[in-house]
């Protein structure tokens, strides 16, 4: 399965880039995984019209098959789709499933059909943010995605971005209470935008969130750097570490500034998120 790591010390095996590939473009594959996506999503739900589940679904299930890895979405346990989705999902024991439309419901029935199968949580409607607590905690929910765009359809709010931001504070919060890795951000949808793109990872980051969603393969590369540690802040982490292990539990002072234990603890679980190999006892 390609969901690891502690929700508490997060490491570089949890995916930072989720890129979306239409189910029914097979021959994407292999270039979405070398595009440097940390996990691909294989799509059979919105980038797939009806006429092309069948196929889009075959498709997916000769991927994984074959030894492809990433995580598969479904249709909607309330479309004609869903049945075959399952048994598609039952022939891929490797493929993690992702549930749109995420609430408590959906992700029970996904469950029942397919017991201990890792679930990403795609929130997506207001029904979903009231219950987030109840669905974070949900069995096989391993970590929660945020659906921006169709959420703010579902909320009859028209941004998409900072507008959400409150939302996103509270996914955030309901991971950590639910012992999840932090969750991952929804899409950016202007391609071209190098500098939105990457306001909106800082955001998200700022927020709590340690992933994106990506519609394209020209976003892994900004996303999968905006979410790492900057050279700076290594340095600074390392220093933080060093004077505190120093100190021996006294009181800690760097660069004229108070050094209590949670700022230690966030130093080491981002040098450990690093995958820095220093001893720092």
């Amino acid at each position: 399965m390609t969901e690891t790591g502690s929700p508490d010390h997060p490491d570089s095996r949890q995916p930072a880039s989720y890129l979306f590939v239409p189910g029914n473009r097979p021959d994407r594959f292999a270039k979405a995984v070398a595009s440097g996506a940390d996990t691909i999503i294989i799509d059979l739900e919105d980038a797939v019209g009806p006429d092309d589940k069948d196929i889009a679904r075959a498709a997916a299930v000769d991927w994984f098959l074959q030894g492809g890895a990433g995580v598969l979405r479904i249709n909607g346990a309330d479309t004609p789709w869903f049945g075959e989705d399952i048994a598609a999902l039952a022939a891929c024991p490797e493929a993690v499933a992702m549930v749109p439309k995420a609430n408590v419901a959906a992700l029970s029935e996904v469950s029942r059909h397919l017991p201990g199968r890792p679930l990403i949580a795609l929130l997506e409607s207001v029904e979903g943010l009231v219950q987030i607590h109840d669905l974070a905690a949900a069995p096989g929910v391993c970590r929660i995605a945020f659906g921006n765009l169709d959420f703010g359809l579902d909320a009859r709010i028209p941004g998409t971005g900072a507008s959400l931001d409150p939302v996103r504070l509270q996914i955030a919060i309901a991971s950590r209470h639910a012992g999840l890795p932090p969750p991952i951000d929804g899409v950016t949808v202007d391609l071209e935008d190098a500098a939105m793109l990457a306001a909106d990872v800082a955001r998200a980051r700022d927020l709590g969130f340690t992933a994106k969603l990506c519609l394209h393969p020209r976003q892994v590369a900004a996303v999968n750097s905006g979410f790492a540690p900057t050279p700076a802040e290594i340095d600074r982490a390392r220093r933080v570490v060093m004077a505190a292990r120093s100190a021996k539990g006294g009181v800690v002072q760097l660069d004229g500034r108070m050094i209590d234990r949670p700022v230690v603890e966030r130093a080491r679980a981002l040098l450990d998120g690093a995958r820095c190999q220093c001893d720092f006892g």
